[in-house]
């Protein structure tokens, strides 16, 4: 279903600037070229923005993004990504060939649900001392799946040679594994995913070093 554009309001992202999942909807933002509005979360001032009762009413999980759209709340990023998607005009990001698309959510899934959710911010506060050899441990796991099944289904970008929700969900994983000084020389194929997604200007303008709520020091 396609919704006429006509008369609705901009979606609204309460997110973090160095968030992946949030990262993840402002690449699909940037691409399908829909104009929003950003509300900051500082996951980490006041011991967290995302635990105060306001937000919580957003977002029952207290985590970022949450996205208010249409009338509703979505609060994981691959439903908000889906979501637009089948209700946005601009380029796909899910492939209408039934095994492409397949390709596309098995990729996507791997990363958002079998490495970030053990690499976030909540679970390595409660890790502790050891954050960044765990971080690593399981950036690396996951990788080692990645690289073979990226190997098989890329073509230009993840699954072939249109951009999908899978190179969505690539680019803020790489990033991650950067700041978390994973050795990504094992892995040449998530490497050269990565930089060419890197030049494209939807990836440009949702990084990190971009964003309302960047800190200065951060700031390219």
């Amino acid at each position: 279903m396609r919704l006429s554009l006509a008369g609705l309001a901009k979606p609204v992202l309460h997110g973090y600037f160095r968030s992946s999942c949030s990262w993840r909807v402002r690449i699909a933002f940037a691409l399908k070229g829909i104009e929003f509005e950003q509300v900051p979360v500082n996951l980490i001032k006041d011991g967290g923005q995302q635990l105060t009762e306001q937000y919580k009413a957003l977002n029952p999980m207290q985590q970022v993004p949450a996205v208010e759209i249409d009338g509703i709340t979505l609060s994981q990023s691959l439903a908000v990504i889906q979501y637009i998607d089948e209700t946005r005009p601009g380029p796909r990001l899910l492939p209408g060939d039934p095994k492409a698309r397949a390709q596309v959510r098995m990729i996507s899934d791997l990363i958002a649900s079998g490495v970030q959710p053990l690499q976030n911010l909540y679970v390595l506060q409660k890790i502790g001392a050891e954050k960044l050899q765990w971080a690593q441990h399981f950036i690396d796991r996951g990788f080692q799946a990645l690289e073979p099944i990226l190997k098989q289904t890329s073509g230009k970008y993840c699954v072939g040679d249109e951009i999908s929700m899978a190179d969505i969900c690539l680019v803020p994983q790489v990033y991650n594994a950067e700041r978390f000084k994973v050795d990504l020389r094992q892995y040449p194929t998530i490497k050269r995913l990565n930089k060419t997604l890197l030049e494209i200007e939807a990836f440009k303008v949702s990084h990190p070093s971009q964003q309302p709520d960047t800190p200065a020091d951060l700031r390219a």
